[in-house]
């Protein structure tokens, strides 16, 4: 729209104002527009399917389109094109056998002489049953009166070996495969098992696994001063929940939980433990910032201080004492003394610093948060002016944006204090420009605004610059979703939790998830714990080698 139009040759200022401020308001107008048309599609679809019909498919839009508005991800500007490197996989590939090959001797003349061999390495894989009949030795001693019965070796208890359950459990966890498919497969493949057996096999009688995952959390934890977080929908048996993901390059960790507040990310760094809570001077610094009435506080000094207390205690305070407490209020109060308790504890590591979003449930939880730059790109990709001048505006201030973005990354290779004072001072002056474009000038306020909490890689030049890892991971989750709805039981939402952080980290730490879930099941163990592995990566990664207490 107006693509003709070149401000620049107004002469006439308050003409020029008087234009920019008909540019604002036809983009107002363009936004309530969509957001009308969104709302009357939506209504419109509630109708048809209150009328027993469905509502209009939502259909993607086309990549190649010419307006990329609708990509948020914000990912393809920073990314600069590599060039294209094959790599060799040869050093991956585990040979099992060998085979010579020999030159047909009639084809040879009379001279040729013995050269050697030339190795090739083809890779195959072999699928077919190993069903066994164990004919267990069974005595009776006549004096004891006792029946004395030989046991099947570990991993053969029940109906089905190590091989067929660990398979199943890869296939559900690690590939999204659903229970129907699982069973299609061993039908084609030759094993009679039914979908409940099936089931039970994903869920049941999983406590080893249960207990490597409370290892994993906290030995990932304790590998590094800063974690990944984020969080996505889930339902379990039909009711929505969150599934919360927590992790670094070595390990991630999901635990699902009925909410996705502040409490829950505190139960999330707890591997799903309830929370406690704690009164004493941390939780009156948090009151005190969230301006809790005074009478409040004095009422809450007379209740046990400084010793964990647990939900039900709390709520029966709350109830007792202060029964008029708004909800607000009473939130804060509860946050304060669950975060208070959490850093008191001593079972689970707690991190100096989240890599996060800006949602308000992550604030406070640890010392310091960082932002994700990314995710700030996203609002402004949000933007969708309609006149070529904001469209203009918005171009050349994303441009800068990656740029600085890209100074950023260029720090962290090489820190120093005058490189930071330098950075800081063109963050000030790249978040304060004035664009003529309203709503990209208020987007910008709103990034200055961050401005302590994005430039936390000044102060830790060691942490990401974004969270795609657990959105990453969060994907993952999501596709799970997808293809399988929910868990429908508790036990399978603790399943889903487990077997999902085991397998996404085991190939973070270059493990097969096959071979680690046979080694488990056959209680051979010659794969260490992933929690062993991930201490000695920390080791010699040094994930926080350079954290300072600033």
């Amino acid at each position: 729209m107006l693509e003709d139009l070149d401000l620049n040759t107004i002469r006439d200022e308050n003409a020029r104002q008087a234009i920019l401020r008909l540019f604002d308001l036809i983009e107002d107008l363009a936004a309530e527009n969509r957001k009308l048309r969104e709302e009357n599609q939506r209504l419109r679809d509630e109708n048809n399917r209150l009328k027993g019909e469905q509502g209009k498919p939502k259909i993607k839009p086309s990549k190649k389109a010419g307006g990329s508005q609708a990509d948020y991800s914000s990912e393809r500007e920073r990314y600069k094109p590599k060039p294209w490197k094959k790599e060799s996989k040869a050093a991956r590939i585990e040979v099992k056998r060998e085979e010579v090959i020999p030159v047909d001797p009639e084809q040879l003349p009379p001279d040729a002489e013995f050269k050697g061999y030339e190795d090739v390495v083809v890779q195959d894989i072999k699928i077919e049953t190993d069903n066994v009949r164990f004919r267990k030795e069974k005595y009776h001693s006549p004096s004891e009166q006792k029946t004395y019965v030989a046991q099947v070796p570990a991993g053969y208890e029940g109906q089905f070996g190590p091989g067929i359950k660990a398979m199943t459990l890869v296939l559900y966890y690690a590939i999204n495969t659903s229970e129907a498919k699982i069973e299609e497969f061993f039908e084609h493949v030759g094993i009679v098992i039914s979908a409940g057996q099936i089931s039970n096999l994903l869920i049941k009688d999983q406590d080893a696994f249960h207990g490597e995952k409370e290892e994993i959390v906290v030995a990932g934890l304790r590998s590094s001063p800063w974690q990944h977080i984020d969080d996505t929908g889930t339902r379990v048996n039909g009711v929505n929940e969150h599934t919360h993901v927590i992790g670094n390059p070595l390990y991630t960790a999901y635990v699902t939980h009925p909410s996705k507040d502040r409490l829950a990310v505190v139960e999330a760094l707890r591997n799903g433990h309830e929370a406690t809570f704690r009164l004493d001077s941390m939780t009156y610094d948090w009151l005190a910032r969230v301006n809790l009435p005074p009478m409040v506080v004095d009422e809450v000094r007379q209740w046990p201080q400084e010793q964990n207390l647990d939900r039900q205690t709390m709520e029966e305070l709350l109830a007792e004492r202060l029964p008029d407490l708004g909800k607000q209020s009473r939130q804060n109060l509860l946050s304060a003394a669950a975060v208070s308790a959490y850093h008191a504890q001593p079972e689970f590591p707690v991190p100096r610093l989240l890599v996060c979003d800006d949602a308000d449930q992550f604030k406070r939880v640890t010392e310091e948060v960082a932002l994700c730059w990314i995710h700030e790109g996203r609002h402004y990709k949000k933007l969708d002016p309609q006149v070529a001048h904001n469209r203009q505006k918005l171009d050349d201030f994303m441009k800068r944006f990656w740029e600085y973005y890209d100074e950023l990354l260029t720090y962290q290779r090489q820190p120093s204090p005058q490189e930071a004072e330098r950075l800081s001072k063109e963050f000030d002056a790249l978040f304060s420009e004035k664009t003529d474009y309203y709503w990209l000038d208020k987007r910008i306020a709103k990034t200055q605004a961050k401005k302590e909490r994005l430039l936390m890689v000044l102060k830790h030049p060691e942490i990401p610059l974004h969270n795609n890892p657990a959105e990453i991971e969060v994907r993952r989750r999501a596709r799970k979703r997808d293809v399988s709805f929910g868990p429908r039981t508790q036990d399978g939402k603790r399943a889903w939790d487990t077997f999902i952080s085991l397998a996404a980290t085991a190939k973070k730490l270059d493990v097969s998830f096959y071979q680690y879930i046979h080694d488990r099941v056959t209680r051979t163990h010659q794969i260490p714990s992933l929690a062993e592995l991930i201490t000695q990566q920390a080791e010699r990664r040094q994930l926080g080698a350079s954290w300072t207490s600033g």
